[in-house]
């Protein structure tokens, strides 16, 4: 890359950057979330404390994250289900459009549970409980699943459904997770998986403990994306209560 390329403004969206080096830069005002392995600022590695203070905020990530047995995993998932309905309750107070409105342009409300139904599908269907056709149309793949893979299992790429029929399918999808963890015991953990999560992901044969570790990981993150987006529509709300006042 050219010396003085002026990237202020710019987005960069599902994007790698393994090995990248910002050298003499000016820094100011930059957001960066996603998977973040080794973020070194001026010499000093910070991801050691962004994680820790990713746990402080969000304890759960580290219930969930460090949970070895059944019982573990048991109450990482109870606790994350309360959560989440405390998310999602929020989001019912707000207009019925705001939930499928999109904040900097990630996911809405509904289209995150949406990406939730289709990961419990892939996870716990299809991997844990070794169903070959687990998913419903209205899952949402994640945006670097090819459209032709996610259409070959049944997704609809078309599909609107609205938030009654998302909130439906989401239940249902818990329901599965609730009936996995509330029989599951510490020699389950073990079981090798005979199924990958779907079409086009590694052959792999996951154990249902990583199985379910993937599935809580997905439930605490999106939540937290959940959140994060939920002040910006509730401070919108506000703003436009106040512009009509």
């Amino acid at each position: 890359m050219d010396d003085g390329t002026d990237f202020s403004g710019t987005t960069l969206r599902d994007c790698l950057l393994r090995g990248t080096r910002f050298t003499n830069a000016w820094v100011q005002d930059v957001s960066i979330t996603g998977v973040v392995l080794g973020l070194v600022v001026n010499g000093v590695d910070v991801t050691a404390y962004v994680e820790s203070e990713l746990d402080r905020q969000y304890p759960e990530r580290a219930q969930a994250r460090d949970a070895a047995t059944a019982d573990e995993l048991r109450a990482a998932w109870g606790r994350i289900s309360e959560l989440w309905s405390e998310t999602v309750s929020r989001a019912e107070r707000l207009p019925g459009a705001a939930r499928f409105e999109r904040v900097d342009g990630e996911w809405s409300i509904a289209e995150t549970l949406r990406h939730l139904v289709f990961a419990t599908d892939a996870w716990a269907g299809r991997t844990i409980l070794d169903r070959e056709t687990p998913f419903h149309p209205y899952g949402l793949s994640h945006t670097e699943y090819p459209s032709e893979s996610a259409a070959a299992i049944g997704l609809d790429a078309d599909a609107r459904p609205g938030w009654a029929e998302v909130r439906e399918v989401r239940r249902e999808r818990q329901t599965h997770v609730d009936g996995i963890v509330a029989r599951l015991d510490d020699s389950d953990l073990e079981r090798t998986c005979r199924r990958s999560p779907a079409p086009g992901y590694p052959e792999e044969h996951p154990t249902v403990g990583q199985c379910l570790h993937v599935v809580l990981g997905e439930e605490c993150e999106h939540r937290r994306y959940a959140e994060r987006d939920l002040v910006v529509l509730e401070s919108r709300l506000i703003e436009g209560a106040g512009q009509h006042a």
